[in-house]
């Protein structure tokens, strides 16, 4: 009787989630709100710190749903990096994408040293503070319809967001340890330098053969179980082998888009699914979010919030001004990449594990100002991304 107890509490909990969720899909819609803040809203009424109404057994896949919604993600994300696609937009997104993440560390880190905050934790709240939701970004651009030359170019900046985040975390993390006397930084940075180009390797290696040999089953058809096997054996993959499975799955994505001369199916094929899966996955990150995090955040959490904000704005503007961009894109690039969450949060508990002297420090002020990050973040996102592109559209007329 447990066990069917434990079914059908599961089967009503996602029923429900999917139900509701799509309601408030709708409403996001026809609202200012875009769905991903509804629909961590929503997560958070129902959740532990709301109404708690969803089961343990419920809440205990939202790591399994945030592997596999972000492995998809990062795939569609990679197809966007094609010759094709970034042509008239390669040194924009370059010049944006790293630009905005090294002022972002540095307005941080500097901002943060200045009121007070010891040296090294300041460096590593710096470098976590240029990682931006990829995943987040990606669903408000699809929410909006948006297919732009400023939503194709922003989807590409996001896509190369966690790696320049990942390697000036790892750097950071490199300066913090030594600046605090701590050993084995160099070995640290090792380990960060195999994440990434192990997760480069592994998206290589599995796309090339992928490239050629997908799509042979049915000719000019999409096969969605090829599609989504060969998405989900590179996330297993990358978890098994502890490399980045966000950069792995960009990479197969990447790799497949421009080398598959005879079929587009596994983009077209993934992107029938994902929907469902992203969903659930902010609905349950919602239910997970720790609220009473927030009356912690205090002066030195409100600063950090507006320096990354400050950060984020100047330096993808400074970036976009190096690159010839526009005052009206360049200024809104800056807000489209507000949204923060898992990578942040991954990255500030590694830095705890590091740095056990500034654990509670570090993980409240990173965990609380992610709540509100996450929550008010797309909302400058969708703004941007209809700006971005009304504005393309009156240019483009004559």
């Amino acid at each position: 009787m447990e066990g069917l107890e434990t079914s059908y509490q599961l089967l009503l909990t996602l029923g429900g989630v999917f139900l509701l969720g799509l309601v408030t899909s709708t409403i996001g819609r026809r609202t200012f709100l875009p769905r991903v803040t509804l629909l961590l809203l929503f997560g958070v009424l129902i959740g532990e710190a709301g109404l708690d109404l969803v089961p343990a057994e419920v809440s205990g896949l939202f790591p399994v749903v945030a592997d596999m919604a972000l492995v998809m993600v990062g795939f569609l994300l990679g197809g966007q990096l094609t010759p094709a696609q970034l042509r008239s937009a390669s040194a924009e997104v370059l010049s944006v994408s790293l630009v905005a993440a090294l002022v972002t560390a540095v307005v941080v880190g500097a901002g943060l040293w200045a009121l007070g905050l010891p040296l090294p934790l300041a460096l590593v709240v710096g470098c976590i503070a240029s990682a931006t939701d990829a995943a987040a970004v990606f669903d408000v651009v699809q929410e909006t319809g948006s297919d732009s030359r400023f939503s194709r170019a922003l989807l590409a900046i996001v896509a190369l967001d966690d790696v320049w985040a990942l390697v000036l975390f790892s750097a950071g993390m490199a300066l913090a340890t030594a600046a605090v006397g701590a050993a084995g930084e160099t070995g640290f940075v090792l380990a960060a330098l195999r994440e990434v180009f192990g997760a480069l390797f592994l998206g290589g290696a599995l796309g090339v053969p992928a490239a050629y040999l997908t799509g042979r089953v049915r000719p000019g058809q999409p096969v969605l179980s090829e599609a989504v096997g060969l998405v989900f054996l590179c996330g297993g993959l990358a978890l098994w082998l502890e490399v980045s499975f966000l950069i792995s799955a960009m990479t197969l994505g990447a790799v497949i888009a421009n080398l598959a001369r005879h079929h587009e199916y596994p983009f077209h094929a993934i992107e029938d699914i994902e929907d469902p899966f992203l969903l659930l996955f902010f609905v349950l990150a919602g239910a997970s979010l720790d609220v009473g995090a927030l009356a912690q955040i205090g002066v030195i959490g409100a600063c950090y919030l507006g320096l990354r904000s400050l950060g984020k704005v100047a330096g993808a503007r400074l970036g976009g001004f190096a690159a010839g961009i526009d005052g009206v894109s360049g200024r809104q690039l800056g807000y489209a990449l507000l949204p923060q969450a898992g990578v942040a949060i991954g990255m500030a508990l590694v830095a705890a594990n590091h740095l056990p002297e500034y654990r509670t420090l570090l993980l409240t002020l990173v965990i609380s100002s992610t709540v509100i990050f996450e929550i008010v973040g797309p909302v400058f996102t969708r703004r941007a991304v209809t700006r971005g592109q009304l504005h393309h559209e009156g240019a483009a007329r004559p």
